[in-house]
């Protein structure tokens, strides 16, 4: 499917008929500005100190979800993936009282935020150095994992806020517009699952500035292409809320970690 033109939208205090036809159809929706430079900074500070806290006291995994750590253009071990952080930082357990949040349940009606299912609110930290693991990320579905929960592909979104200005620049999202309305088929095999990163002819760049919002269906083909740059300039980290409508099933500390995340060190 061709997106004829990339419009982007205004979150209000409800989702527009324009919003939902636009969304139902391609399968993302951009929302610019939701929230202020100083928001963003305040949420970069966060996940900072969640960091220092995870790599000083070796904490290995969440929930059953392994921490998936790097470094940076320094050398210093960073986390680069980060599950459950609305259980460690308070201001992102704050972002997720925004009413703004609520809004967005328009788009898949019944919808919960999965702040304790799934990974939780993930942190995507991307940088292109020698020793990163998350230098980009391959072809896939959000809701393919589903099937390793042993469970119905059921729609969910992911609701992306981003930190940093996102484009070919440092890598930025790619997606497949209109693939959320697929056969199974398709969306376990189109691609092979996070070892393709190749270009694709349908393919859409998502240019986003920092405290942009991007919501995609889970059931969409997206990757994050790699920075042609090194160190700070190839920098990208996103914050992605889940919204779910599947029967609610939450992790605790005595959770296993699900098969398929045993596999993490091919997808970096």
């Amino acid at each position: 499917m061709t997106v004829k033109f990339y419009k982007k939208f205004t979150l209000g205090g409800e989702i527009t008929e324009e919003q939902k036809r636009f969304f139902d159809e391609f399968g993302f929706i951009h929302f610019e500005k939701f929230i202020d430079e100083q928001a963003v900074s305040e949420l970069i500070h966060s996940t900072e100190a969640v960091q220092a806290n995870w790599v000083s006291n070796n904490i290995n995994q969440v929930n059953g979800v392994p921490i998936k750590f790097g470094f940076d253009e320094d050398g210093k071990k960073i986390v680069q993936r980060f599950s459950f952080t609305n259980l460690f930082s308070p201001e992102i357990k704050n972002l997720l009282g925004d009413e703004r949040l609520q809004v967005i349940k328009g788009l898949l009606p019944g919808a919960r935020i999965g702040e304790l299912e799934k990974d939780g609110v993930v942190v995507n930290h991307y940088v292109n150095v020698p020793n990163s693991n998350y230098k980009q990320l391959g072809w896939h579905t959000d809701s393919a994992r589903d099937i390793f929960y042993g469970k119905k592909i059921h729609p969910m979104l992911n609701a992306g806020i981003y930190l940093d200005d996102s484009s070919e620049e440092n890598g930025g999202l790619r997606i497949l517009p209109g693939t959320h309305k697929q056969n199974i088929f398709s969306m376990l095999f189109r691609k092979a699952y996070f070892l393709s990163n190749n270009d694709d002819k349908d393919e859409i760049l998502v240019r986003a500035k920092k405290g942009d919002l991007v919501i995609h269906d889970g059931r969409m083909w997206h990757r994050v292409g790699q920075s042609p740059h090194f160190g700070a300039r190839s920098r990208r980290r996103v914050i992605y809320v889940p919204f779910l409508v599947d029967r609610y099933q939450p992790k605790d500390a005595n959770s296993k970690t699900p098969f398929y995340l045993k596999f993490q060190k091919l997808i970096g």
